[in-house]
């Protein structure tokens, strides 16, 4: 339970309150401090799987955290962006913009309790290289939004930021579909 990985994804868990604080009613600033950590938090995703398969570090734990701390990790910065309470005139993620979001987080909830489903059955669903990708997509849209309220003199971040959104949200209906279509084969 105390290897390294597992440290690392636990890590990233712990790292999402202090985000969402730094979120809360942000100045460019905290919008800056955010993105550094989210960067890093980003950087031990990619490193607890690498180091569990290269050093044979692998675990049911391991397994089970690393998806669920993605989850958390999007859906609360998700939610804090998509918040009007910000000290910005118009929410990060406003108007149609909200359209992705909500296909995301759908998406991430079915998906789960689809997982929960299937676990019962004794049936794994494994991640998918397309929703591995549509992950990165994700963290890498949400922290160039973030990275946007950082720097309100380049809208273009910002504006890269929110396409990186629908581009995520596209692959989140496909590996949806996908996912979904393999559960309904094991259900009655």
């Amino acid at each position: 339970m105390l290897s390294l990985p597992n440290l690392l994804t636990l890590s990233r868990i712990l790292a999402v309150p202090i985000l969402v604080f730094l979120l809360w009613r942000p100045t460019p600033l905290d919008y800056a401090i955010t993105f550094v950590l989210y960067c890093i938090v980003g950087i031990t995703d990619y490193l607890d799987g690498y180091l569990a398969r290269a050093q044979g570090l692998t675990s049911r734990l391991g397994q089970f955290l690393d998806p669920i701390a993605d989850k958390i990790m999007v859906a609360a910065v998700l939610m804090m962006l998509l918040s009007s309470r910000n000290a910005n005139p118009v929410p990060e993620i406003a108007g149609l913009n909200i359209i992705p979001a909500l296909i995301i987080l759908i998406r991430e909830i079915t998906v789960s309790g689809l997982r929960e489903y299937l676990a019962g059955l004794q049936v794994s669903v494994p991640v998918s290289a397309l929703a591995k990708w549509k992950t990165a997509l994700q963290l890498v849209a949400l922290g160039a939004v973030i990275l946007g309220g950082a720097l309100p003199q380049m809208p273009w971040v910002h504006m890269t930021g929110i396409a990186g959104l629908w581009i995520a949200a596209g692959l989140t209906l496909i590996t949806g579909y996908d996912y979904l279509r393999t559960g309904l084969k094991h259900m009655d």
